[in-house]
């Protein structure tokens, strides 16, 4: 399916732009054809340049729990604008947000407001080794965390290594500072704590991976991962970025009362604006300046026009919302993994909350290893079809999809015929 008007600005950006994008994904490099460019949205619906619509599975990447332009998160856009998009000094609404996150993460008791989830990664493992006095930290296999250096790493020769730089312009010097071990593998990560525990200041995690598709923690390990830090004095880091508030309004950790010593949110408290948070115990984050050591700053961290979009947001995370949200995701779970066992695909579909992943490899996933062997020509092929019946899938095997609140049970039903047709094009090729 091709817009021709997506089609010129995208050769258009090319020129431009590195890629015609502005983040590497929406390049639609992983599934081919044309990126569709987007001119406005509402609830769940995502409207190309040429006018066609489209039933969106990507939600911004997560933020948009509520749909697009919820009229309480627009209203309080426009008031906060109105009297000004940004002071570079503080407001009482960062005060506010800032209460509102304590009360429903009872692990952060203080916390500072950043712009991208990026930025509140990267000053989370700043402050944990302000506050240990150690360089190392560790991150596990196909969890991303962010573009800076010493993030994107990817495994050396064994479980127990130091990691490598997984992009052009990272020093090796830098790389050799993040250690890597599988997702869900816990001897894994006492091996290296074993080796390297006097020289480990934080691990890094995503409770629920979202960044090699859904893979939810096997029993038991993110509870060893937080006891492992505590037993020699590491930094227990969840970067709850994407989970938290959509999984419940306390994230993954308050589901299943875990308590690491940081957490690092974006996405959904930021109301779909450029907002992001790190924080944790009192006694780490007093680290931070002006009270400790550790410098982290931002013009615009915690600008009015982001508060106000979050605490909007925010104020509409009821259990009423959480209901319809696992309602309408064990309706698509169910209806997709029918179709592939129509179709006599292998395949799984793998889901937490309104998290989703269809993998077409053997599952279960738990791990990059198993996610990398999905058959990622048979999911562009997927891919294409959806978008040709106007279902906006995220362009990618490994990004897991999001449903929001604006979705209903009738436009999932119309999404599971789609998919279906898109797999019996899957069979035939």
């Amino acid at each position: 399916m091709s817009d021709p008007r997506s089609v010129e600005l995208f050769a258009r950006a090319g020129a431009v732009i590195p890629g015609g994008v502005n983040s590497p994904v929406r390049a639609f490099r992983a599934v081919g054809g044309s990126p569709v460019f987007i001119s406005r949205a509402e609830g769940c619906w995502l409207y190309g340049a040429d006018g066609a619509r489209y039933t969106d599975y990507i939600g911004s990447w997560g933020p948009m729990i509520l749909g697009h332009a919820h009229p309480a998160v627009v209203h309080a856009i426009t008031e906060a604008a109105a009297r000004g998009t940004s002071y570079g000094a503080p407001t009482e609404g960062e005060v506010v947000l800032a209460e509102k996150i304590t009360a429903l993460f009872p692990s952060i008791e203080m916390l500072r407001c950043t712009s991208s989830g990026t930025e509140a990664t990267m000053a989370a493992i700043r402050v944990a080794r302000g506050y240990t006095g150690r360089a190392t930290i560790v991150k596990f296999e196909g969890c991303y965390h962010g573009h800076a250096d010493f993030l994107l790493v990817k495994a050396g020769s064994g479980a127990a290594t130091f990691g490598v730089p997984d992009s052009a312009g990272v020093p090796e010097g830098i790389a050799k500072t993040t250690l890597t071990a599988p997702f869900n593998d816990v001897p894994a990560l006492e091996a290296l704590f074993a080796k390297h525990g006097d020289d480990i200041a934080a691990v890094i995690v995503e409770p629920v991976v979202g960044n090699m598709g859904c893979v939810p923690p096997a029993p038991g390990f993110l509870e060893a991962m937080i006891a492992l830090c505590n037993k020699h004095g590491a930094v227990s880091i969840f970067d709850e970025v994407m989970t938290g508030c959509r999984l419940s309004a306390g994230g993954y950790q308050g589901i299943h009362g875990l308590n690491p010593h940081m957490t690092c949110l974006g996405k959904i408290v930021g109301g779909g604006l450029p907002l992001a948070v790190y924080g944790g115990q009192r006694a780490i984050m007093e680290k931070v300046a002006p009270l400790g050591p550790v410098y982290q700053a931002g013009t615009l961290s915690g600008n009015p026009i982001a508060v106000a979009a979050a605490l909007a947001t925010l104020a509409r995370l009821d259990d009423a919302l959480y209901t319809h949200l696992e309602t309408i995701g064990l309706q698509l779970e169910v209806g997709l993994r029918a179709a592939l066992e129509a179709n006599g695909i292998e395949g799984c579909v793998q889901r937490v909350g309104s998290m989703i992943t269809l993998f077409f490899t053997k599952g279960p996933v738990t791990n990059w290893g198993q996610a990398s062997a999905s058959n990622t020509g048979r999911f562009a092929i997927f891919h294409r079809e959806l978008l040709a019946r106007s279902e906006y899938w995220p362009p990618s095997q490994y990004e897991a999809a999001f449903l929001s609140a604006a979705h209903t049970s009738e436009i999932v039903a119309r999404t599971v015929v789609h998919a279906g047709e898109a797999l019996r094009a899957v069979a035939a090729s």
